[in-house]
């Protein structure tokens, strides 16, 4: 089963508004099962995870506390001001302070790329949890940038849904796109993910259950 950008909007309206789950249990089931499938792909040193404002870097923020419960070393690396953040993500950012996490915070309107290549070298694993299947229309500076610069890491690479500049539905880059050693996608795999195109962004592709009935995930619509 595959779902579209608007059937996966779909479903998590259903799952809050008809099933009453909000939106922050939806986040912490998928940054929970995120977190415990890099587990077990096995993490021996630092995981940095680069974290947009949305709720895609929402989820990254959940992964983040969930590998620091799990004793990981992690850093996050957030490209938007802590207080730009609203609605889950803020929920997610609060959540997180108290486990301490060294988190670096990138101007998205004066990027400082050698800072943010010295971070990349030192990950093993770069989580990418910049945009999720809801973006449309050419990544944008900087986060162009932020994508070649995590291309040219030597880390292995997981994203978070959806590598980050995918789009979601035809499954070709979106001017530019993280190509992805694992991918996490919540629910259900996007219907861009059965096209040629995307393989080489995917990498290994894995399904994230977040709690949602598998008979709903084909009543998304």
């Amino acid at each position: 089963m595959y779902l579209t950008r608007a059937e996966a909007r779909a479903l998590d309206r259903r799952l809050m508004e008809e099933f009453g789950i909000p939106g922050i249990i939806l986040m912490e089931n998928a940054g929970r099962g995120i977190a415990e499938l890099l587990l077990t792909l096995g993490v021996q040193g630092r995981v940095v995870l680069c974290c947009g404002k949305g709720n895609n870097g929402g989820d990254g923020l959940v992964v983040a506390r969930h590998l620091v419960i799990a004793d990981a070393a992690v850093r996050v690396l957030l490209f938007a001001r802590p207080e730009d953040l609203t609605g889950d993500a803020a929920l997610a950012y609060r959540a997180l302070l108290p486990c301490r996490v060294e988190t670096v915070i990138f101007d998205a309107k004066s990027l400082d790329e050698e800072k943010l290549r010295q971070e990349l070298a030192q990950a093993e694993w770069v989580v990418d949890g910049l945009f999720g299947s809801g973006l449309e229309g050419t990544v944008r500076l900087p986060f162009d940038r932020v994508i070649d610069a995590i291309n040219a890491s030597p880390a292995r690479v997981l994203a978070i849904d959806i590598p980050s500049g995918l789009d979601s539905d035809n499954g070709l880059p979106l001017g530019v796109a993280v190509r992805a050693h694992q991918t996490a996608t919540i629910a259900a795999p996007k219907v861009g993910f059965a096209r040629e195109s995307a393989r080489e962004y995917l990498g290994q592709l894995h399904v994230i259950h977040m709690g949602v009935p598998r008979w709903l995930v084909g009543g998304a619509a």
